[in-house]
């Protein structure tokens, strides 16, 4: 049986290993400002999106992730604003991150066809764990089990720290793709840095590109008429885990269905099946992740919705604003 000290330094680890790599999200155009941060006002419209996703079902205590956000695109500021709030709970000690951000992105339009954004995220992050929750060998009673209370010194609950990322876009009327890079200073996000300041459990940057294209399969007059496929792909990586996406989307007035498959650094993830419904000022998306690596029996799928409600600009405003077309799911 371990010692109660061997217990809680293998915690403290597996919190920092859990919390290395950030959440991630299926439907990455329904929540584009945790994607790229150039995204925000990228629509043209008051934009309020909300995401929820649970992650590997069959775990007695899986990975629970939530987002919303609002952006806008704001003609006097020559850009678009943007605010995000991320909440990811995980594991037995209840380890939960609360992300807080704001956001800023500039517009170019370089001349007819490209146009070009650049985006900037300033992030307020707080990590709380709850050690009660966790059990230690001193706590073991020979006869009735962890019944005892534990004479650890156990670290701070909590810690808070800064957090910033950056974003570029370029899209025209047919292709878009971009780049961000999250996590720039690379935080030092450990409970025990204050007692142990030789200890840096730093947040490693991720990086992000995606790139995408629209074909038109029908010519109707009205863009919302006309059936679009969408082949897409994108590439994240963070310190030495990587992940590759690459599907497409198939739009035929509000409906759309979408398939696409995940391969990460070790292995050919999962299969995404996504359907989503787009109304004038409302849409919903729905996305499974079926699990076809080696953890599928362990695991099983991953569940995401997504709710998004758009308000429109003034018209004389959209006349001079140059909206992004890119999926919405």
């Amino acid at each position: 049986m371990r010692s109660s000290l061997s217990i809680l330094v293998f915690v403290l680890f597996s919190v920092i290993n859990v919390s290395a790599q950030d959440p991630q999200f299926s439907q990455f155009y329904a929540n584009p400002l945790y994607v790229n941060p150039a995204f925000a006002g990228s629509s043209g419209n008051y934009r309020f999106s909300f995401c929820a996703r649970d992650q590997y079902t069959a775990l007695n205590k899986n990975y629970k992730t939530g987002s919303a956000s609002f952006d806008a695109n704001i003609q006097e500021l020559k850009g678009g604003i943007g605010a995000i709030v991320t909440s990811d709970i995980a594991g037995d000690g209840n380890l939960a991150t609360n992300t807080y951000g704001a956001i800023y992105s500039y517009q170019l339009n370089v001349n007819r066809s490209l146009t070009i954004r650049a985006g900037i995220q300033a992030s307020y992050v707080q990590k709380i764990i709850d050690f009660s929750r966790l059990k230690f060998g001193d706590q073991i009673d020979d006869r009735y089990g962890f019944i005892k209370q534990t004479n650890e010194s156990l670290p701070i609950q909590r810690t808070s720290f800064a957090n910033f990322a950056a974003g570029f876009l370029a899209f025209t009327n047919t292709f878009y793709g971009g780049f961000a890079i999250h996590n720039i200073t690379e935080p030092n996000q450990s409970f025990n840095a204050q007692n142990s300041p030789d200890y840096q459990y730093k947040l490693p940057r991720r990086y992000t590109a995606h790139a995408g294209m629209n074909i038109f399969l029908t010519y109707q007059r009205n863009d919302e008429e006309r059936m679009i496929l969408s082949p897409n792909i994108i590439y994240m990586q963070q310190r030495n885990f990587n992940q590759l996406n690459i599907g497409f989307y198939l739009k035929k007035q509000a409906l759309t269905t979408g398939i696409w498959l995940r391969q990460t650094s070790q292995n050919t993830d999962a299969l995404i099946i996504l359907l989503g419904l787009k109304l004038p000022k409302f849409r919903v998306g729905y996305s499974y992740d079926i699990t076809v690596s080696g953890a599928q029996t362990a695991t099983q799928g991953s569940h995401e919705l997504t709710l998004a409600f758009e308000i429109g600009h003034k018209k004389h405003e959209k006349r001079i604003f140059k909206p992004l077309v890119c999926p919405v799911f």
